[in-house]
């Protein structure tokens, strides 16, 4: 990881893709080499608010502390950091899908972060240096290093519980699969998509990522034509209700470390609902065809 020394910003703005990109040189994503940070704070635009929840210390001191508790298990710290994240960044969908924001929190706030999270271990892949993939620092809300945290918590917390969400991340397979997906927009089908996860770990399912994937792809696609909100409907979320949590981040202490914070009470999805996907994707857990890994094997061979 970079030794390089960061001097983070007080305030978070907003960092153009087309200007980040420029900055991900091969030396930067291996952590060989520094960014210019006074570049990219003058390319950065600034947020038209005051309000506390655009300031950089709580997020900064946030990241330290997954640094120091997961340094041995890096994967495990997705768990812990999601819903501390979405409950410090406070904002609605619209804000958060502004990838400006994560550009320049990954490149002016916390390069480091991405590097210790993200940067592959040992030291050579076929003669050449470990690189961390462009799109952890700049790209798409699913891959993006803190966009996909952020936006995990969001979609599966059920209303101030963020307990789905910290099961969904501490499964890379899915939060790598099941953000992608459509079907999640639906939240009684993104709360039974964590209720059969949980069951198979429970179980002791072997090859868990393979079977994750698989009836993850399988209730996106049978969403396609079920229909879910028709067969499990779910009530609207209480927007009042998540601008008030919002608007109370100007007050609001720190984000507890040793137990799960509470995120905006807008509303949580219908038992009912939440029980007919359960019973459906359990099925499609069971029935869905997992990767033939003796071929990708072989193919590799």
């Amino acid at each position: 990881m970079s030794r390089y020394h960061i001097e983070p910003p007080e305030r978070l703005a907003l960092l153009p893709s087309s200007l980040a990109t420029a900055f991900l040189t091969h030396g930067v994503r291996a952590g060989r080499d520094g960014l210019p940070q006074v570049a990219i704070l003058r390319a950065g635009i600034a947020i038209e608010s005051e309000s506390a929840r655009w300031s950089v210390d709580p997020v900064r001191e946030l990241l330290d502390e997954a640094i120091r508790r997961f340094d041995a298990a890096r994967t495990d710290a997705d768990a812990w950091l999601a819903p501390r994240l979405h409950a410090t960044l406070r904002m609605t969908r619209a804000e958060a899908a502004d990838p400006g924001l994560w550009n320049f929190l990954a490149l002016a706030v916390a390069p480091d972060f991405v590097l210790w999270r993200h940067l592959p271990r040992g030291g050579l892949d076929d003669g050449v240096s470990r690189k961390v993939n462009s799109a952890r620092f700049v790209g798409p809300h699913y891959s993006q290093a803190f966009s996909r945290l952020w936006w995990a918590a969001e979609m599966f917390r059920d209303g101030s519980d963020y307990t789905p969400s910290e099961i969904a991340c501490g499964n890379q397979d899915m939060i790598n699969t099941a953000l992608r997906l459509s079907a999640i927009d639906h939240k009684p089908t993104a709360l039974a998509l964590v209720r059969v996860l949980e069951r198979l770990a429970d179980t002791g399912a072997t090859r868990l990522g393979d079977r994750v994937n698989a009836f993850c792809t399988a209730a996106n696609v049978a969403g396609s034509t079920l229909m879910y909100e028709v067969i499990a409907p779910d009530d609207a979320p209480d927007h009042l209700a998540l601008a008030d949590w919002i608007d109370a981040a100007e007050s609001a202490p720190a984000v507890p470390w040793d137990r799960l914070p509470e995120g905006p009470s807008d509303g949580t999805a219908r038992r009912a609902s939440c029980d007919v996907l359960t019973a459906m994707f359990e099925r499609f857990a069971a029935e869905a065809p997992l990767r033939d890994r003796t071929r990708s094997g072989a193919a590799q061979d």
